[in-house]
C-alpha cells in the first residue's frame, strides 16, 4: 500500500536483488519491475508527481519529462556512468540535480575489456562457432592463427578510471600503453603510458581499446578516415557506444584493413548493424561490460545513496553537472 506521507520515487527498471528494497522505509516507491524499459508513454505518466526518479541508459530526460515531473522533482539518479540519455542543461535550468554511478564498475568494464580483446585477437568467437556448427576440422600449424600481444603497442581512447584499469591490466601483456584524453593525466595517474595526439596514437596503436564517454564532441570521433590511420591488421576493441562509427568499422573488416575487431555496446541498442553482423571477426556482446552480480549492486546501490542524501535535504554524492 502506497504511503502517501513519503516521498514518492520512481524506479524505472528492475534493478539488483535487495537494491531497490533500501528505498522502502523511507520512500514512497513505484518500481517498474521488467526486464525492459518503460515505453516512454508510460514513462511520462509515471514520473508525474514524483521527487526521485532512479533512471537507466534507455530513459530520455529531457524538457518533456521534466515536465511531465513537474516542480516536486529533486533528483534524477542515472544507473549508469555515462548521462548522454540526459539533457543535463534543461535538469540545471531547473535546478533539478543530476547523479550517475562512477567508480564502482571500473574493474568489471576493464575486465570485460580485456575479455573482448582476447577473444577478437584470439578468434575466440570463430572457433566457438566453427565446433558448434558441427562442421569437421582439424588442428593445422596455420589454423585459426591470432595475433601476439606480448610487446604489441595498446593505445587507449580516453583515459579515466576504465582505461586507467585497462592500461593497469596491460602490465602482465608486456604491452606498452598509450593514450589520448583530452587532458594529459598527472605524472603519478599516467605512470608509464603516454599521452598522444589523436591521430598519432591510431598510426602506432595494434590494438585500440576505446574507452572515452559518447558526447557530441566524440559521437563517431572514430570515422573512416581516423580507422584508416590504425596500422594494417590493427584490432579495435569499443566499449562505448557511438564513439566509433560501426558501419565504418565493419566496412574496415570487410577490406581487411583491421584485422579484428569487438563492440561491447552499440550506438542504436538493440539493433546492430547488420554489416557488422555478418563479420566473422568481429566478436559481439550485448552491453556485459559491468553485468557482474557485485557490481551492477553497487551500482544500484550508488543510485539509491545519491536519492536518499537529497531527499534527506543533502548534495548528490556523485553529481554530474553540464559542461
Amino acid at each position: 500500500m502506497s504511503d502517501k506521507h513519503l516521498p514518492p520515487v520512481l524506479v524505472t527498471r528492475r534493478l539488483a536483488p535487495g537494491v531497490t528494497e533500501r528505498l522502502a522505509p523511507s520512500c514512497d516507491v513505484t518500481l517498474h519491475d521488467e526486464v525492459r524499459p518503460m515505453e516512454r508513454a508510460a514513462l511520462l505518466k509515471a514520473v508525474h508527481g514524483r521527487a526521485a526518479v532512479i533512471t537507466t541508459l534507455d530513459d530520455v530526460v529531457d524538457d518533456e519529462f521534466l515536465d511531465a515531473a513537474g516542480p516536486s522533482l529533486r533528483i534524477v539518479a542515472n544507473h549508469a556512468v555515462g548521462t548522454h540519455n540526459i539533457d543535463l542543461a534543461a535538469c540545471a535550468a531547473r535546478g533539478v540535480p543530476v547523479s550517475n554511478t562512477p567508480g564502482v564498475l571500473t574493474a568489471a568494464t576493464a575486465d570485460m575489456a580485456w575479455a573482448l580483446l582476447l577473444a577478437a585477437t584470439r578468434r575466440l568467437g570463430e572457433g566457438e562457432r566453427l565446433l558448434r556448427s558441427g562442421q569437421p576440422w582439424a588442428w593445422a600449424p596455420t589454423f585459426l592463427l591470432g595475433m601476439e600481444l606480448a610487446g604489441a603497442p595498446l593505445g587507449i581512447l580516453g583515459m579515466g578510471r576504465i582505461g586507467q584499469a585497462v592500461a593497469r591490466r596491460a602490465a602482465g601483456f608486456d604491452m606498452p600503453v598509450s593514450y589520448h584524453n583530452r587532458t594529459r593525466l598527472p605524472a603519478d595517474l599516467e605512470g608509464d603510458s603516454r599521452w598522444l595526439p589523436l591521430d598519432e596514437l591510431l598510426a602506432g596503436s595494434a590494438v585500440l581499446v576505446v574507452t572515452c564517454p559518447l558526447s557530441a564532441g566524440t559521437r563517431h570521433l572514430l570515422d573512416a578516415r581516423r580507422l584508416a590511420l590504425l596500422p594494417a591488421g590493427a584490432v579495435v576493441v569499443s566499449m562505448t557506444a557511438g564513439v566509433v562509427d560501426e558501419r565504418a568499422l565493419a566496412a574496415a573488416l570487410e577490406s581487411g584493413a583491421l584485422s579484428a575487431a569487438a563492440v561491447d555496446n552499440f550506438e542504436h541498442e538493440p539493433a546492430v548493424p547488420a554489416e557488422l553482423l555478418a563479420q566473422e571477426r568481429a566478436v559481439l556482446a550485448p552491453h556485459l561490460g559491468s553485468a557482474t552480480v557485485g557490481t551492477r549492486r553497487a551500482m544500484g546501490g550508488l543510485a539509491v545513496d545519491n536519492v536518499l542524501a537529497v531527499l534527506a535535504g543533502g548534495a548528490p554524492l556523485t553529481p554530474v553537472t553540464a559542461g
